[in-house]
């Protein structure tokens, strides 16, 4: 059997990307049709942009969910005789071929971008997300009362956002800091944010259905506390809390390192935006007739200004998203907190630039990855920010 041309490539790329190309078809489709129904969502679809950047990260998104069907071959799985081979190139088995070429190691580039996508779009997501929680639970009372508080978590923040990201990073994920359980520790203060804000959140909605309000603040709880002491706990670190047992949630020590580390970057910076919100939003006369009626402080941060500041909220997620994605990538290319096999994509351009003269597939595939992701994701703010104006 002969090594691939190009259009022998397109065609076995275009070939395993099959169940990515049926889900965004139906996605569109039944998107489309139903858009008038779907609110902000529906209106990205009357912007060419934002279509264009949907697509582009729902793509990725796509490719981690179906990345074992995708995926040609193992990950880690090394091959001698295809070390830095071109795309295409037919195996030792004379079967099957490396669609994007090998890595120094004979790793398949193609699978190893496929699967890498996974841990993509599982961190950046989540780690924005604990990152607003965090943002927003303080942001809301610093903005709003104003004075001392408002006064220290504005120093808090300005102090973290003075020191140098890159430099945070290395000292997070040094051995001996590692060593002292100190990620750990932070993930034990960063983690409650969450739970803290959702029940704050139904405490102040239905203050006077208390009947109701306490159920559900127990299903919070226990749910919420439970997934807390799961997440943050492991067997065998400074943290175990639940038994092996009953432990479902098993988080590698260095994924969680990372991830409690970009939460603690990107929260400061979510912080002073929805602080600087809310000085604007609470002068409205909205919330002075709220204050009129007599309704409680946190009802009225979470259920007349939050709503209210949805739209640049929306619009920073999404360029946060994209953020942390470059982020995690640059951690990777470090070699900071995931381990040096990983098929992450920061890892993987960091192994692939080192012989990128004599074969630089191994370095661009997973570039042109990146970039098109954070491509799809600035699109897709942009695209939220036209509607958001036309609201």
């Amino acid at each position: 059997m002969q090594d691939l041309g190009w259009s022998g490539i397109l065609i076995g790329i275009l070939k395993n990307f099959l169940p990515v190309w049926i889900s965004l078809v139906v996605l569109f489709a039944v998107s489309i049709r139903y858009k008038r129904r779907l609110g902000l969502y529906g209106k990205l679809f009357d912007s060419p942009i934002a279509m264009i950047g949907f697509a582009l990260v729902m793509f990725w998104v796509f490719t981690a969910i179906f990345a074992d069907l995708i995926a040609t071959h193992d990950p880690l799985s090394q091959i001698s005789q295809m070390k830095n081979k071109l795309p295409g190139t037919v195996q030792p088995d004379g079967v099957n071929w490396y669609l994007l070429g090998g890595d120094h190691l004979g790793r398949d580039v193609f699978s190893r971008v496929v699967e890498g996508s996974r841990i993509v779009v599982q961190i950046a997501p989540l780690a924005t997300l604990f990152a607003f929680m965090v943002g927003v639970s303080l942001g809301l009372p610093a903005g709003y009362y104003g004075g001392r508080l408002d006064t220290f978590l504005s120093f808090l923040a300005n102090l973290i956002l003075a020191f140098p990201v890159i430099l945070l990073f290395y000292l997070l994920v040094t051995p001996e800091i590692v060593e002292t359980g100190m990620p750990q520790y932070m993930a034990l203060v960063l983690f409650l944010f969450p739970i803290a804000f959702l029940m704050v959140l139904v405490n102040s909605r239905y203050y006077v259905v208390p009947e109701f309000r306490t159920k559900v603040l127990l299903v919070i709880g226990v749910i919420g506390g439970y997934l807390y002491l799961s997440l943050v706990g492991e067997v065998g670190t400074k943290v175990a809390v639940l038994p092996n047992a009953l432990d479902l949630i098993h988080v590698p020590g260095n994924i969680l390192i990372v991830f409690v580390s970009v939460v603690f970057v990107n929260s400061p910076t979510v912080f002073r935006i929805i602080r600087g919100i809310v000085l604007d939003i609470k002068t409205r006369d909205y919330v002075s007739a709220a204050q009129t009626r007599g309704e409680r402080p946190w009802y009225i941060m979470l259920w007349e200004i939050l709503p209210n500041a949805r739209g640049p909220l929306i619009v920073d997620f999404c360029l946060r998203i994209g953020y942390t994605t470059i982020l995690l990538g640059t951690l990777g290319f470090f070699g900071l907190g995931l381990s040096p096999e990983s098929p992450d994509w920061g890892s993987t351009i960091n192994a692939g630039r080192k012989l990128i003269t004599i074969a630089p597939h191994p370095a661009i595939v997973p570039a042109l990855a990146l970039m098109s992701l954070v491509l799809g994701l600035n699109l897709l703010a942009d695209g939220l920010r036209e509607e958001s104006l036309r609201d």
